[in-house]
């Protein structure tokens, strides 16, 4: 048993001022504490009033994850109390800028690194690890962060806060998380050049001895960690692909980018009907930009419209794709194997034409290229739908392909407008629209959550259209009337509880749960999702 300082040094075990006078005692702390002891409270607001002093959003990331060492508790319930407020800063749009500063920033390891070095021993390191019982593991390489492009190591940032949103909304207990960055190079130079650096310092491992690499560390978690599951996470397009194709079927994994985005991106457009009021089987739907995420919301569209009745060549007729070579048609050159079900007969056009010639209802921007969606595009738009529907999902909030003051001007306040990275409350001539932002963090916690809870053997597109399901319906009439399409943060335990048991369902219905089903699941679920404030 830890006493004294080393208590005080140990992030889950320190409690900082809120010791009693009796712990104080039995842990050997007098002398080592000021004498007030502050109510868990107490420390919230202590900390919230230091945050709001900072000047910087980058400044906040820094103090925050510093607390989060320090103080595992105090930083959960600070998360948790304040998660409107708080998640901006340990995930979008900040946590991009705290990963191109990430060697700039760095204070304190926290997570796993893999590099080409450690090639045939990556089972024996993963003994370094502290804790033995991982359920949830976030690993990215890098190569794709946000819309930032090729961050190497610095990409790390985006595993450390994934997970901290684990606990803070689905109650995944902290030490049963581990962050992974798969540190094979980086083809940045700048990052090269930088003496401050922490990464491998050579550029991208590509080829056999990559897939090798990936493959070595799966296969050695499946025999360290059984009852994990992996969430591959910024991987390039081409491999996002290729590793979920590969594993899906093999191990309890999903790609966030695909398939959470496609999850979070299909329950909005669900919800939108409510407010547009064009049947979800109707609509038309066109993608600028034809990456992972991009394709990942249209293969879950497409079972999503066959479940009302569409046949799946109908389905696929209703989404259009087009990239920074035009409209994606039959017969194109150079199109990416995974956008080749979206090839439909048609002639080929740039974007401006073929917006008018589709007539889509709902343009969905994931481009990674701020301001594609102009004034032409949102006006032409509007000339087309009384209440068109624009996702502009790009991250972090400097790459979105509008803001939402440019729609709803340009729209006349007649878009339905969301986005990837949080936008402000909008004031429109007498209407205050409050934009709802398409954040994965109303589903990826909620499908580990239920994974783990039914400990399913694999992921299916079935519990993600659960997933879909039950956000949508969460969508609360007066979110809409104020033109968001997601529900506000302030329920996300709440709804991540939900999509857990919406998931745990469809895997015990399915037979790929490898527990009995409970009495009661949704208690079940409660019981394991781990609360701070207790």
């Amino acid at each position: 048993m830890k006493k004294g300082i080393d208590v005080l040094r140990n992030g889950t075990l320190n409690h900082g001022v809120g010791f009693t006078r009796a712990e104080r005692e039995a842990l050997g702390l007098r002398g080592l504490l000021p004498h007030a002891v502050a109510s868990l409270q107490q420390q919230v607001d202590r900390v919230m009033q230091s945050l709001r002093r900072k000047e910087s959003d980058l400044e906040r990331y820094i103090l925050l994850n510093a607390l989060q060492d320090r103080n595992e508790q105090l930083f959960y319930t600070v998360v948790v109390q304040h998660i409107e407020e708080i998640m901006p800063l340990i995930y979008t749009p900040t946590v991009g800028q705290a990963c191109k500063e990430f060697s700039h920033i760095f204070r304190q390891t926290k997570g796993f690194y893999i590099t080409p070095e450690d090639k045939g021993s990556i089972r024996k390191i993963l003994d370094h690890w502290p804790e033995p019982d991982v359920r949830v593991i976030v690993v990215t390489d890098g190569q794709r962060i946000l819309g930032l492009g090729d961050l190497g190591a610095n990409g790390m940032g985006i595993p450390i806060g994934k997970l901290a949103l684990y606990t803070a909304t689905a109650g995944i207990p902290p030490h049963q998380c581990m962050p992974v960055m798969l540190d094979v190079g980086t083809n940045n130079q700048e990052l090269l050049d930088d003496p401050f650096y922490l990464g491998w310092p050579k550029h991208r491992l590509e080829g056999s001895g990559y897939l090798d690499l990936v493959d070595e560390f799966v296969q050695a978690v499946q025999d360290k960690f059984p009852r994990a599951l992996i969430q591959f996470e910024d991987f390039s397009t081409v491999n996002a692909y290729a590793f979920l194709e590969k594993y899906r079927e093999k191990v309890r994994c999903f790609n966030d980018d695909i398939q959470g985005t496609a999850a979070v991106a299909v329950a909005g457009i669900q919800a939108s009907t409510r407010i547009t009021g064009t049947a979800f089987k109707d609509l038309r739907i066109m993608f600028l930009g034809a990456g992972s995420a991009a394709t990942g919301i249209a293969d879950l569209l497409v079972p999503a419209f066959m479940a009302e009745g569409l046949g799946e060549q109908e389905a696929r007729q209703r989404v259009w794709f087009l990239d920074s070579k035009g409209l994606i048609v039959e017969g194109r050159d150079r199109i990416r194997p995974h956008n080749l079900r979206y090839a439909h007969k048609h002639a080929q056009m740039g974007f401006m034409e073929a917006l008018g010639d589709i007539k889509p209802n709902v343009l969905i921007g994931a481009t990674g290229s701020p301001g594609t969606f102009d004034q032409a595009v949102i006006e032409k738009m509007s000339a087309m739908n009384r209440r068109p529907v624009i996702f502009a999902l790009s991250n972090p909030t400097s790459r979105a392909e509008c803001t939402a003051e440019q729609a709803y001007t340009w729209s006349k306040g007649r878009a339905v407008f969301t986005s990837g990275s949080p936008f402000g409350k909008v004031q429109f001539e007498d209407r205050e629209f409050r934009p709802g932002q398409g954040n994965n963090a109303y589903i990826y916690p909620g499908i580990g959550l239920g994974a783990l809870v039914a400990n399913t053997r694999i992921i299916t597109d079935a519990m993600f259209l659960a997933a879909t399901r039950t956000l949508a319906q969460c969508v609360r009439e007066e979110d809409l009337a104020h033109g968001s399409l997601y529900p506000r943060l302030t329920g996300i335990r709440e709804l991540s509880k939900a999509v857990a048991v919406a998931v745990a369902e469809e895997a015990f219905r399915s037979g790929l749960a490898r527990t009995d089903r409970p009495n009661d699941l949704e208690q079940a679920v409660a019981d394991h999702m781990y609360d701070p404030m207790k």
